[in-house]
Formats: C-alpha cells, sequence, structure tokens
C-alpha cells in the first residue's frame, strides 16, 4: 500500500499557522494534576502502627486536600485500600496526613511478620497527585522496643526481687523478649545479668543495708527471622536492701556500745567541769542568805521591842551544870590531890585538904556548860 500524496505547498503554512494558534491557547485553570504528597514516614513503636506525611497546599484553592492511602503485601503487586472492608481503620478520604493503622494491639493493624508496602495519593474534586510510596516494612524487624513497664521491686536480705511487665505482647510461636537487668551500687560500678526470658528475676550476693540503683531492658528476638531488636532502658529506680540476722545483731551491739561510749564521754566531762569550777558551781547552786525574821521585822519597825523580848527569852534552863567524878587508884594512895570545885557564881577558891583522900571516896568536879 503507497504512502498517500504531500499537500499542496500553498496549504502547508496554513495548516502549521493554525496549528501553532491551537496550542497557544490553554484554558485559563488548566492544573493537569495536584502536588504530591511528601516525606513519608512509618512510625513503629511497640504495637503502634502508622504512616504520616507533609500535607498538600495550593496557594489559589482554598479547598480541602483529601488523601487516600493503600497497602501491598509483597511480593504481590496488588494494591488494596486502607478501609474498613480491608482493615479495621479507615483512611479512603481523609483530611489529615496521617493514617493509624494499630495502637494497643498488634491485631489491629499489619501482620507483624509480613512485608508491607504503603503508598498515598492526594485528592481534591477531580484533581489528584501522583502516588508516592514509603519504604516497606517488617513489624519485628523495624519497629522500636520500648522498656519493660510496671516495674515493681521489693527488697531482701542482700538481694532484689524485680518484676515487670513486657512492653506488648506477642505470640509465643513468633517471637519471644530477654530481660536484662542493668544494677550498680551508688557510686559504684555497672554491672548487667544474663539475659531472662522470665519477668520476675532476682539480685542476689548483694551487700546488706546498701542502696542499689538499677535498670530494665527488653530485647525482641524473632524466631522465623533470627532478627533481635534491642529495646530502651526503663527509668532508674534505686532502692535499698535490708539486713540479716547477724548484720542486725552487729547493728544492736553497734549502737549500745555507741551510746555507752557516748554517756561516758558526757559524764566525764561533766566531772572535770565541776571539780575545775567548783567555786562557781557552789555560787550558782547555794541558795543566798536570808535574815533572821526577828531582825527582818526590827529593821521593818525599829520601834518595836525586839531585843528585849530576846533577852527575855533567855532562860536559866541554858545554863547547865555537868558532875565530873574523880576516882583515885590505889597506887596513888599517900598523894596529895587538888580537888576544885567551880560554882555557878563567882564561887571560892578551893584549899587543899590535908592528910589526903581515901581511895574509895570519889571526888566530884562541878563543870558549867
Amino acid at each position: 500500500m503507497r504512502p498517500p500524496p504531500p499537500p499542496p505547498r500553498l496549504l502547508l503554512p496554513l495548516l502549521l499557522w493554525l496549528s501553532g494558534c491551537g496550542a497557544a491557547a490553554p484554558p485559563a485553570d488548566s492544573l493537569s494534576q495536584l502536588p504530591a504528597p511528601r516525606n513519608l514516614k512509618v512510625y513503629l513503636y511497640n504495637t503502634q502502627q502508622a504512616l504520616s506525611w507533609e500535607p498538600v497546599t495550593l496557594s489559589n484553592d482554598l479547598r480541602p486536600v483529601v488523601y487516600q492511602v493503600q497497602h501491598q503485601y509483597n511480593p504481590s503487586s496488588n494494591w488494596y485500600d486502607v478501609n474498613k472492608e480491608n482493615s479495621k481503620v479507615d483512611c479512603t478520604n481523609i483530611i489529615v496526613p496521617k493514617c493509624v493503622f494499630s495502637t494497643n494491639n498488634l491485631s489491629e493493624g499489619f501482620p507483624p511478620s509480613f512485608n508491607i508496602s504503603l503508598r498515598v495519593q492526594a485528592k481534591l474534586a477531580g484533581l489528584v497527585s501522583d502516588w508516592v510510596t514509603a519504604p516497606w516494612f517488617q513489624h519485628y524487624r523495624n519497629a522500636t522496643i520500648g522498656p519493660p513497664e510496671n516495674v515493681w521491686v521489693t527488697p531482701e536480705e542482700g538481694s532484689f526481687n524485680i518484676k515487670f511487665s513486657s512492653p506488648f505482647d506477642v505470640p509465643a510461636s513468633e517471637a519471644y523478649f530477654l530481660y536484662y537487668v542493668y544494677y550498680w551500687e551508688k557510686g559504684g560500678i555497672q554491672q548487667v545479668t544474663r539475659p531472662y526470658r522470665s519477668n520476675f528475676i532476682t539480685l542476689n550476693n548483694l551487700k546488706p543495708l546498701r542502696a542499689y540503683c538499677f535498670q530494665v531492658k527488653a530485647e525482641l528476638f524473632w524466631i522465623s527471622g533470627k532478627i533481635s531488636r534491642p529495646g530502651h532502658l526503663s527509668d532508674i529506680s534505686c532502692s535499698e536492701t535490708t539486713a540479716g540476722a547477724s548484720a542486725k545483731l552487729q547493728q544492736v551491739i553497734l549502737i549500745a556500745v555507741g551510746t555507752f561510749l557516748l554517756l561516758s564521754v558526757v559524764v566525764g566531762t561533766c566531772l572535770f567541769l565541776v571539780r575545775k569550777y567548783r567555786g562557781l558551781v557552789k555560787y550558782w547552786f547555794q541558795s543566798p542568805p536570808r535574815i533572821p525574821a526577828q531582825l527582818e521585822e526590827y529593821l521593818k519597825d525599829p520601834d518595836q521591842p525586839i531585843l528585849d523580848a530576846l533577852d527575855n527569852d533567855s532562860s536559866p534552863k541554858d545554863d547547865a551544870w555537868d558532875s565530873v567524878s574523880i576516882v583515885l587508884s590505889p597506887e596513888n594512895e599517900g598523894e596529895d590531890v587538888l580537888q576544885s570545885t567551880v560554882n555557878q557564881s563567882t564561887g571560892p577558891s578551893q584549899q587543899p585538904v590535908e592528910g589526903g583522900l581515901q581511895a574509895s571516896e570519889p571526888t566530884d568536879v562541878t563543870v558549867r556548860t
């Protein structure tokens, strides 16, 4: 089949001019498509799964832009809308630039062992943007593991019992957690335990009556993928170990000895000060001298005959006499003895008696007291 003949030379310039005029007159609002969303981010933390992006804005249109999210199970090539039919959330025509797939349970979102791809598209009336695809992910491979929760500590004699809960629940056939305890004595060197699969750990061989601080960390191990994901450390907690029976006895003995020594020092110091400052202490504690009551009354009223009353109060009974007998032994017979008698008044002087005294006769001497 032969090709068609060429057009006449006069018609060719006319056709070119007409075609140029048609191309130069596009419609005034000819916006072929919307800008595509940018900076897609997949958020995976414990059981949370979410996709976020930067919103699309138009300077000449104030109508809200809506977004549609689709997912794909690799290696399949089919894309599915994220709606109530295919999942438990609806992200077909949303205004916010974020789609949350799960929050508190892995069963709410995508299977944690599946390879998932996500893409998003912007829409405004009859205009649409290109699809933008986020990097694929697997939850067990890419999730951020948080610290263990609800950490409880029970101090014992030289040990700690630590109990906590896992960051989130995982099927035992797919994955499990390993736990580590980082502990140190205050001001000491940090140590770490071996991995435990139990959420109840006992720290032994610790010093009694010492303060220790510790943190707990969980590590997720994916069985089929043979991949581990270390988690974050929990907040620092501190507690003090208790004392055993021997330590308590030693503590009681030390307290008793210390108390005795302290009392001894106090008593010894007091005695030393009392002896050194005896006069000052006596001055402080001695009662001041007091004037007799009769003199105090006389000083108040000198006209009263206080002195005469005092003279009249003196009784003859106060002048007492004692009798003293002097007995001479036979050895002193023949010797002259001078007997003197003292009378109540002036009393006469006694003269020696001739011939001496008989041995059996006592001599009385009266003495005034």
